[in-house]
């Protein structure tokens, strides 16, 4: 029987999975790789190190198949991605990701020269240290002699592309993501150019989400395909999770919650928000994802329970210990409300540099309530981005993914805090999904995107989460809350500013005498695997 392969390529692993059109057979392999930090602020990725594990991961899966064709690879990646390339089209920088921040003072300034909203407009990509225009400006000042060794610029697919097919290419869905693209016209923005001070030629050619290539011969000889064989460009993993678990039709929302998390809606052509706290992806030519991405997911939780509940030994039992924890206090959590802020804040504020906070902090919490608090925080967090979509577009349902409903706690938070009904969708390989659905459509086996999605869609074990009526009452009254809390807590970020920068001379101080700690350095390849 034939299979076809979804290979999503995220932030900290690769996976791949072999879909049957006819049944629910799968097999999925699963490899994974470090999210480096060389440098405070810098986030990066190995470039041979995640090119290897897609090989591994590729190859494993082909092996699972047990001798069933593979028509074609549906390809996926993580967004906002930049790696600079040498003549010889090989690295010589890590892949900078979404989270990595340098450009922080880049994104600060283009914001505060009021250049912002345009280039959000012109291009769907909200200014921020993510996006690989920030990035790209930063090396332009900062790049030092690594930047004369780059010859050009790839996103995370282009570099995807390259080692898969040989083709020096992204996709219009990866592109729009980079702060470069302008929406409309479907090409390299000038304006954007310019401020990233690159020229068009350093960038790869933007073909159709719908392309396909051919797998190149050395990768098809390690991963046991046959040379040539169907490989989709594909789109961008956000978008792609939206295909993947339904939430593609009118007035449905795809939510998702891993570490970080993002809720989108897909309309048909691009649209922006006015006042510039959404983004504007493409999956495809016809169809446009609008939505928010937060910083602050799961990672929070896990963050309170390593803060809050020490005592216990980290692993699974752990984590269920803390939910149980964090189930004995009321909802509202008795008054204590945290903003959850520890990595700054990507949706609907844009800002890198916010800083987290417990407020209504009194004598009779336990760390139950700041636990719950977490959970809450999170969820007003993203109720919040589901309203500002309503602006856009109306939102009737939501379709959550992600491993933290497998927690009833969340199950019921995140419901209360939208005060619609949360549907969870059965699928947990979503993204992996989509991808072969689009390769499944791309290579013309099926006539229409959702009828590819319906066709390797088997698994039926939905369910529909509603909250009582007093939880979303109350919900609805902090989400309310949640914006003046924040404008009086802003008012105070220059005093806790100051406060930790004397903290950190003193600091400095104490440890000038102190030998210096070995740095965390990221390798970088002198070539692409062969």
């Amino acid at each position: 029987m034939p299979v076809i392969i979804g290979l999503d390529v995220g932030t900290t692993a690769v996976k791949a999975v072999a879909f049957d059109t006819d049944s629910p057979w799968r097999r999925a392999a699963l490899r994974e790789y470090p999210l480096l930090e060389p440098e405070p602020r810098w986030q990066v990725q190995d470039p041979g190190t995640v090119l290897a594990a897609v090989d591994e991961a590729l190859a494993q899966c082909v092996a699972a198949c047990e001798g069933r064709r593979v028509d074609a690879v549906g390809l996926s990646s993580a967004m906002h991605g930049l790696v600079g390339l040498g003549p010889d089209l090989r690295p010589v920088t890590p892949v900078l990701t979404w989270a990595d921040s340098r450009a922080h003072a880049e994104a600060r300034e283009l914001r505060r020269e009021g250049r912002a909203r345009d280039l959000l407009h012109l291009t769907g990509t909200p200014v921020h240290p993510m996006s690989p225009l920030t990035k790209l400006r930063w090396f332009a000042r900062h790049g030092g002699d690594v930047l004369g060794r780059v010859h050009r610029w790839a996103d995370l697919k282009a570099l995807l592309l390259l080692h898969l097919t040989g083709t020096f290419a992204t996709e219009l869905s990866s592109a729009s993501g980079t702060g470069l693209l302008d929406l409309r016209a479907r090409e390299w923005a000038p304006t954007a150019l310019e401020i990233a001070r690159i020229g068009r030629e350093a960038l790869p050619e933007v073909l159709p989400t719908t392309a396909v290539l051919g797998l190149r011969g050395a990768v098809a000889a390690r991963v046991g395909l046959p040379a040539g064989t169907p490989l989709n460009v594909g789109a961008a993993d956000g978008p792609l999770g939206n295909l993947g678990t339904g939430a593609t039709g009118p007035g449905v929302a795809g939510l998702s919650v891993g570490t970080s998390g993002a809720v989108r809606v897909v309309v048909p052509e691009p649209r922006s928000d006015p006042d510039g706290r959404l983004f504007c992806y493409a999956l495809t030519e016809d169809a446009w994802v609008v939505g928010g991405a937060v910083s602050n997911g799961g990672l929070v939780l896990r963050w309170a329970a390593d803060t809050f509940a020490a005592d216990l030994s980290p692993g699974p039992q752990r984590d269920a210990a803390v939910l149980d924890l964090a189930c004995q206090v009321p909802p509202g959590s008795d008054g204590l409300v945290m903003l959850p802020y520890l990595l700054g804040e990507r949706a609907p504020l844009w800002d890198p540099d916010l800083r987290g906070a417990y407020l209504g902090v009194r004598r009779s919490h336990s760390r139950e309530h700041f636990l719950r608090a977490a959970v809450e925080g999170v969820s007003l967090q993203l109720a919040g981005i589901v309203d500002l979509l309503e602006q856009v577009t109306p939102v009737d349902a939501v379709r959550a993914t992600g491993g933290v409903f497998r927690s009833r706690l969340w199950q019921v938070v995140v419901a209360g805090a939208l005060g619609k009904p949360l549907v969870l969708a059965g699928d947990a390989e979503g993204t992996a999904l989509g991808a072969a659905a689009l390769a499944r459509y791309a290579t013309g086996e099926a006539p229409t995107l959702m009828a590819a999605v319906a066709e390797l869609t088997f698994e039926h074990d939905e369910a529909t989460i509603e909250a009582g009526a007093d939880d979303v009452a109350l919900y609805a009254a902090l989400r309310r809350s949640v914006p003046a809390l924040l404008d009086a807590y802003t008012e105070m970020r220059e005093h806790l500013s100051a406060v930790q920068a004397r903290a950190g001379q003193r600091q400095g101080t104490a440890a000038a005498a102190a030998p210096a700690p070995e740095r965390r350095e990221g390798t970088i390849p002198s070539s692409l695997p062969e």
